[in-house]
Formats: structure tokens, C-alpha cells, sequence
């Protein structure tokens, strides 16, 4: 799916239900539900859930706690826009 198509379900009241639990939460982060993103990725231990969990974080404006898991995902704290670290994310979670 490419970035156009995933912003089209942006539409819908719901994911699509073959979307992962990672690009579930970029689908609610996306949405403007912070919280349920959030409480999708909270609980997860892989890195790939630790990374969008820094995300959210460092969206939230909480760079501790965002720095801490980037540390667990094993990727630095980026110095680019929060759209541009969402769309880089979508890239990398779309090709998994």
C-alpha cells in the first residue's frame, strides 16, 4: 500500500482490519487519537513497537520518555519533523 492509499482510510471510522498493530497506530496518530495510537504500541516489547512508540512520544512533547525508547528501538532521536519521521515510519512499516 502506498502512502495515498493509506491516507484514503483516513476516511473511514475504523482501519482496515489487515493493517497491522503498528500501522494501526500511525492510522489513529494520524486520526488525532493520540491515546488509542498510544495504547495500541504501550505494551508491545519488539523494537519495531518501541520505535513507533518513540514516535508518539516525542509527539506528545515528552523528549525523556521519546529519547528512552528511540534508545530501544535502537534509532537516534530524529531532528526532522514530526511529518516527516510519520511518513518515513509509514515507508518502513509498509515494506515489512
Amino acid at each position: 500500500m502506498c502512502l495515498d492509499e493509506f491516507k484514503k482510510t483516513l476516511s473511514l471510522n475504523q482501519p482496515p482490519r489487515d493493517f497491522s498493530v503498528h500501522l494501526q497506530a500511525l492510522w489513529y496518530d494520524a486520526k488525532g487519537d493520540w491515546q488509542h495510537a498510544h495504547n495500541l504500541i504501550d505494551h508491545l516489547d519488539d523494537m519495531t513497537s518501541a520505535h513507533v512508540h518513540a514516535y508518539l512520544h516525542r509527539k506528545e512533547g515528552d523528549l525523556w520518555n521519546a529519547q528512552y525508547w528511540y534508545n530501544r528501538a535502537k534509532q537516534p532521536m530524529p531532528e526532522k519533523s514530526l511529518d516527516v519521521e510519520w511518513e518515513e515510519l509509514f515507508t518502513l512499516l509498509s515494506i515489512k
